[in-house]
């Protein structure tokens, strides 16, 4: 039976590389049980704060937005968009017992849209025909064009999944179901058509053709279509860099601001704040651009192995393991807090036509997921030059044991992204021909490491620690303990699968929303671990060094590990000699 988390006693600390023997040890929560205070100090030269991040999904509050639709009251009026992590509403719990049945989709759904929503959905269809089944596990019931099992939804038109979003009066859609269906709606229409749908959907049943009807029936309306936008920009901000949407949202406001006062100062407020995180998130995107400027330098030092005694390399810039593993934890959750829930589906989703439209957002709809795994390529390349820089074989050896002691804090901490970034970096073949090097390192961490991060049986080792990482955080009682950064080229390619696994439409036409339910699951998870802040204290040394430090490319890594110790057989020093003219070219074409 595996442990409730996979750290506990794996590893000891390391032991700082330093030749002063009164280095002081860090201040660790493993080491001493007390958590540091998050610092604001950020590399990204102030472009945005790690501590106030304004894309860590707050929930809002309201008396009206509750799980149970009947809770829902026309005359509440509280915008109030604080929310605890721990009150994350994408955390339901499975359903009691799923009926397996034949579908396209072999995922069960996990969340129930609510415990009325079945009957409700009924009154305001009122020529829906209601029929149910009853099977050996459970009753599938069809509502209209709505089909539930065990009342959680699982297919339906494109039409009545728009309406079943739509706020009236009596009727506030639940909260898993609008950000599952606000989530992978993007599939089958783009977003500005959705919100002009639902939008338009909103005024028009209200009206009765009694302009002061009209009115009244719109002012108990108002609260609850602020607090879909509300949810909508707080939750997707990203989807209003279109400008088609602030447009459609400006328009709305003009209309509310007729009806509800409060609501309109709701609708005030929440545009505020969405500018304000759209801000944060150029700002956040031009400080990576630049940093990313900074290492694609090539200084001389970097091409030529023998002038690099003229490079600082990482034992100068940090020789404690636990500070450095620190630093890129900071890393990490700084980048993944930028990661907007929708460009894990707009990976896969259908290329928009009006991409191309013109307007003061435009911008690459998986850019910060896409700069997200670059810097894992970074980091692995990084670790790779490291190695094969130093001239001396004993030096190579030093930072080979630096670097698996690094890797270890990672998997202690639970950043496993890094984690795998490292080996990754050390198993580069320019890194592991180094066999002179390796005979000087002791590898039974390396090893152990590698195990726990064994691709065989689909990644079944880190799964294991992956599960007893998000129990730690799930009961975790200080801010380092509720650390989860997943290796994330994997997320990507777990939901990948999902995606092209499933289809999105049944034969019906319907669409598949048991597909949509566990996309929804996969990603709510993720919004769960980018929300933590990092309890580090943080150093701009480190971080400017790792974020800006240029690397060596492929070709120039093969051609400083052949120099490091010298072609084995005639194919390597084939290639050696191809290396250097193909640089040497390069160079002086620069």
């Amino acid at each position: 039976m595996p442990p409730t988390t996979p750290y506990a006693g794996k590893f000891s600390s390391c032991a700082p590389y330093s030749n002063n023997n009164n280095h002081p040890q860090p201040h660790s929560p493993y080491r001493n049980g007390t958590a540091p205070k998050p610092a604001k100090e950020n590399v990204y030269n102030g472009a945005y704060s790690a501590a106030e991040n304004p894309y860590d999904i707050p929930q809002p509050h309201s008396s009206y937005r509750s799980s149970s639709v009947s809770s829902v009251t026309a005359k509440e009026h509280h915008y109030n968009s604080t929310c605890a992590v721990s009150e994350n509403p994408y955390s339901s719990p499975q359903p009691r017992s799923p009926r397996q049945h034949s579908t396209s989709c072999p995922g069960r759904a996990y969340r129930h849209t609510s415990s009325g929503s079945s009957s409700e959905q009924s009154c305001r269809n009122n020529t829906a025909v209601t029929k149910a089944r009853l099977y050996s596990h459970g009753i599938t019931a069809s509502y209209g064009e709505m089909c539930y099992h065990d009342n959680s939804l699982v297919s339906a038109s494109l039409e009545a999944l728009i309406q079943h979003l739509v706020p009236t009066v009596d009727y506030y859609p639940d909260r898993s179901y609008v950000f599952t269906f606000l989530l992978s709606s993007r599939l089958f229409l783009h977003p500005y058509e959705l919100m002009t749908r639902v939008c338009h959907l909103c005024v028009e049943q209200q009206r009765s053709g009694d302009a002061l009807l009209d009115k009244i029936r719109f002012r108990e309306v108002a609260p609850k279509l602020v607090q879909l936008l509300t949810e909508w920009t707080e939750t997707f901000p990203y989807d209003f860099r279109d400008e088609r949407m602030m447009r459609c949202l400006k328009d709305m406001t003009h209309h509310v601001a007729r009806g509800d006062e409060y609501s309109w100062r709701a609708m005030q407020q929440m545009t505020q704040r969405l500018i304000k995180r759209l801000s944060a998130l150029g700002q956040y995107e031009e400080a990576v651009a630049a940093l990313n400027a900074v290492a694609m330098e090539r200084p001389a030092s970097l091409k030529s192995k023998q002038a690099s005694g003229q490079r600082s390399d990482v034992l100068s810039v940090c020789d404690d393991p636990f500070i450095l593993a620190q630093q890129l934890t900071h890393i990490e959750l700084d980048r993944l807090s930028f990661i907007g829930p929708e460009e894990f589906i707009q990976t896969f989703a259908m290329k928009d036509p009006l991409e191309n439209h013109k307007g003061f957002f435009r911008k690459r709809k998986t850019s910060n997921l896409e700069a997200y795994v670059n810097w894992f390529n970074r980091l692995s390349y990084l670790v790779a030059t490291e190695i094969c820089m130093p001239v001396k074989k004993k030096h190579r050896a030093r930072i080979i044991e630096f670097f698996i002691d690094v890797a270890q804090e990672c998997f202690n901490i639970g950043n496993f992204n890094s984690l795998m970034a490292i080996i990754t970096g050390m198993n580069m073949s320019p890194v592991s021909r180094l066999k002179k090097t390796w005979s000087k390192v002791n590898t039974d961490k390396f090893e152990i490491l590698e195990h726990q991060m064994d691709p065989s049986s689909n990644f079944s080792n880190y799964r294991t620690a992956l599960r007893g990482a998000t129990q730690r955080s799930e009961t975790a009682h200080s801010s380092q303990e509720k650390i989860v950064i997943p290796f994330f080229s994997l997320l990507i390619k777990d939901i990948y699968f999902l995606n092209e696994g499933c289809a999105s439409r049944l034969a019906n036409g319907h669409i598949n929303f048991e597909k949509l339910w566990e996309l929804a699951k996969q990603v709510s998870e993720f919004l769960v671990w980018r929300q933590v802040v990092c309890p580090f204290d943080r150093d701009r040394q480190i971080l400017q060094y790792l974020v800006t430090t240029p690397v060596f490319s492929e070709d120039e890594l093969h051609l400083a590990s052949y120099e490091s110790e010298g072609p084995e057989n005639n194919i390597e020093k084939d290639s050696r000699r191809s290396l250097r003219s193909s640089l040497l070219h390069r160079e002086n074409r620069s």
